[in-house]
């Protein structure tokens, strides 16, 4: 079992340096999904209401603690969506989602997008900071925010966000933003980490992945951490999950990470946040 190390948040709470994401597993997949996650060494989820698993998420995560795994030992991120912004729909979404996780408590509550033409995630992070000040979540943070976003949210608000979770891989090593981040105290935690897919058929990392003897993935997973970023994989089988997680007993050389930041283009595979709404 390969276990990840921790990194310590901006307000002392700690997590996992890489974790198991599940954007886009069907629900009736999810809880074996995860579960197989948690018995290969991940202590890290992350879901989101959009995604319509947390009950499948829930339901490993009740079913590991059962089994004997302390309850503290996980970390479990949910999201609320767009359409619930707004300070009592965002506390309406909170709740909702606990109910389908079946938990005491999340350990993080992100906003999902900015959707800055709604003109809400200002209140909708003031409802995140309300339930961090209840005790009901561990640690709060957004997801997509670009500089401008962060600028407006840490004038009107208390709490720095622990976290931006943010579309970031080899052709979007968002550098900017990641300094931006460094400056404030917020990790940065990378969605899409393999371009959904698409990045692994490029042939500088897959020469790469030859000359260490590992997968294309890993060597993409390994610059993350290498990088240090947070990063959270998902993979929809018993042997990818735990290949995943293998990145922590190689290291890549520093003309390798320059030959991967060389790949820089500024593709994305999902929606830029400017235009998400």
């Amino acid at each position: 079992m390969h276990r990840s190390p921790k990194y310590t948040l901006n307000n002392g709470v700690s997590i996992d340096v890489l974790g198991f994401g599940v954007y886009k597993v069907p629900a009736e997949d999810c809880a074996d999904l995860v579960s197989t996650a948690l018995d290969s060494g991940y202590r890290t989820v992350d879901t989101a209401a959009l995604y319509a698993n947390e009950e499948g998420v829930g339901a490993a995560i009740t079913g590991a603690v059962a089994a004997g795994t302390p309850r503290e030992q996980l970390f479990v991120t949910s999201k609320v969506w767009n359409t619930e912004h707004g300070y009592d729909s965002t506390l309406a979404a909170f709740d909702a989602s606990m109910a389908r996780l079946g938990l005491d408590y999340l350990d993080m509550f992100l906003i999902h997008w900015p959707c800055p033409e709604r003109e809400l995630f200002i209140p909708t992070y003031k409802a995140l900071e309300t339930l961090y000040q209840q005790g009901r979540v561990r640690a709060i943070g957004v997801s997509n925010f670009e500089a401008e976003h962060l600028a407006q949210l840490l004038d009107a608000c208390d709490v720095v966000p622990a976290v931006n979770q943010v579309e970031l891989h080899p052709w979007l090593p968002q550098t900017e933003l990641r300094a931006l981040h460094a400056s404030l105290g917020i990790a940065t935690q990378a969605w899409s980490p393999l371009a959904r897919g698409s990045i692994l058929t490029d042939p500088v990392l897959a020469e790469l992945a030859a000359a260490h003897g590992r997968t294309t993935a890993q060597i993409v997973l390994r610059w993350h951490v290498q990088s240090g970023h947070l990063v959270i994989p998902k993979a929809s089988t018993a042997a990818r999950i735990q290949q995943n997680l293998h990145v922590f007993d190689f290291a890549l050389s520093e003309s390798d990470m320059a030959r991967i930041a060389a790949l820089e283009s500024g593709q994305r595979s999902g929606s830029d946040p400017k235009l998400m709404n």
